[in-house]
């Protein structure tokens, strides 16, 4: 059986039988993991942080990475669905870019295997940001001068302008954009008093429910994995209510899209639970508004349980205890812009 399969079935069974163990509370790391060819460097982070702000990346020079990330925020947009390029609307809720350093795969369908890959994919989508390729993108970037000695600064001279380097820069800066500490982790650490008493028991609702099958580690996004191998579960499990229909939870074939095998019809990479109260709307679909909604939603369609009043509140209070602390943001000064540029 593949890894991913295996761990699919093994956090379904758990769903529906409960946690069978004590879960471990893991509080999130202060600093995110890079790949041995892509180290964090202050020079790449500077720069990725540029080209993350840059709109002149799109076809019209209108849509960045932050127009849909706003990590002066959330780190999403607060749509159901985004808006790209000519206001053309996207098919997915955008997701949060805060702690993604923590996934092991990127995209709501697991479509890319780490962050570098991950930006290498909207300024070649034609709702997104519509560039024609990333040759045209990589023009771009070369037809600005003022960013040529940003790229030397961070990897050095010579011919170092290149899609790879943009793309590992992003990533660089991505790596940077966590929030640890939150009252959560520091209850975990061993601050008693960081959590309220109904956010410890909602901690506890949260497991005894069998939520913590699915929403375990550090992320609250499933177990470690290394990098390009994804956790994903199937979403709606249990498809016989009016959730499903309400919010249209079934008309998207998930990671189906991707493999074209009809066993990943409606799997989706097990999104992070930290920050909640920044990200709503909810769902893949952008169509939950609360999260107390969302809580019922996932009880019901995962878990097959319908959730007291009490229960529901008490998990909304544990929920807004993984709010962390976020990084200072500053807007970056960008190069100026040749009057041919964008045509």
């Amino acid at each position: 059986m593949r890894p991913i399969k295996s761990a699919l079935l093994t956090a379904a069974i758990a769903g529906v039988i409960g946690t069978a163990q004590a879960i471990e509370w893991q509080a999130l790391p202060e600093v995110a993991p890079a790949p041995a060819d892509n180290p964090t460097t202050d020079a790449k982070v500077e720069l990725g942080k540029m080209l993350f702000f840059d709109p002149r990346f799109s076809s019209t020079g209108t849509v960045s990475c932050f127009s849909c990330h706003n990590v002066m925020e959330g780190g999403d947009d607060h749509r159901p669905t985004s808006v790209g390029v000519h206001g053309q609307l996207g098919g997915r809720n955008a997701p949060t870019v805060w702690n993604s350093a923590f996934h092991s795969v990127q995209f709501w369908d697991g479509r890319a295997a780490s962050l570098e890959d991950q930006s290498k994919g909207p300024p070649v989508n034609p709702i997104e940001m519509g560039m024609s390729d990333l040759q045209a993108t990589l023009n771009r970037l070369r037809a600005i001068p003022g960013y040529k000695p940003y790229f030397e600064k961070a990897f050095g001279p010579g011919d170092t302008i290149t899609v790879e380097n943009a793309a590992k820069a992003v990533a660089a800066y991505e790596r940077t954009l966590i929030t640890p500490n939150s009252p959560y982790d520091r209850y975990v650490k061993g601050d008693k008093a960081a959590m309220t008493q109904q956010q410890v028991a909602g901690m506890q609702t949260f497991d005894s429910v069998g939520c913590t099958s699915c929403h375990n580690g550090p992320n609250f996004n499933g177990p470690s994995l290394p990098t390009g191998q994804g956790f994903f579960m199937k979403f709606p499990t249990f498809a016989d209510n009016a959730y499903v229909s309400e919010y249209k939870l079934m008309d998207d074939n998930g990671r189906m899209e991707v493999t074209h095998q009809a066993s990943d019809a409606h799997l989706w990479r097990v999104p992070t639970l930290r920050n909640l109260e920044y990200t709503a709307p909810y769902m893949h679909t952008g169509t939950v508004k609360t999260m107390d909604e969302a809580v019922r939603v996932m009880a019901k369609t995962q878990l097959n349980k319908d959730l007291a009043d009490t229960e529901v509140k008490g998990i909304v209070a544990f929920l807004g205890a993984l709010s962390g602390e976020f990084p200072e943001q500053t807007m970056p000064r960008l190069p100026a812009t040749p009057g041919d540029l964008i045509k």
